[in-house]
């Protein structure tokens, strides 16, 4: 869960999410997006993959991104249990 946070707790990561969230995409589609450096964007994508927000299949020479939902809905899921009151 820790690496879960971490992951979110940077805008650019979760800009990054939002664009994903569109359309899988390739780490190269998504540098084009912002204004930091290819590699910069590489070690986003790894600490998004790494907390399972993302992931990751190679096509051909390309690699493309998508969103992995489940790991949103277990968050959210949690989130909703400290929510409640225990009973």
């Amino acid at each position: 869960m820790n690496t879960l946070f971490k992951a979110l707790n940077d805008q650019t990561r979760r800009d990054i999410l939002e664009l994903l969230q569109e359309k899988d995409m390739t780490a190269g589609d998504i540098a084009d997006k912002f204004a930091i450096s290819k590699p910069s964007i590489s070690h986003h994508l790894d600490l998004l993959r790494q907390a399972g927000l993302v992931l990751s299949v190679k096509e051909g020479q390309f690699i493309y991104y998508s969103l992995n939902t489940t790991v949103m809905d277990e968050m959210l899921k949690w989130i909703m249990q400290l929510k409640s009151p225990k009973k």
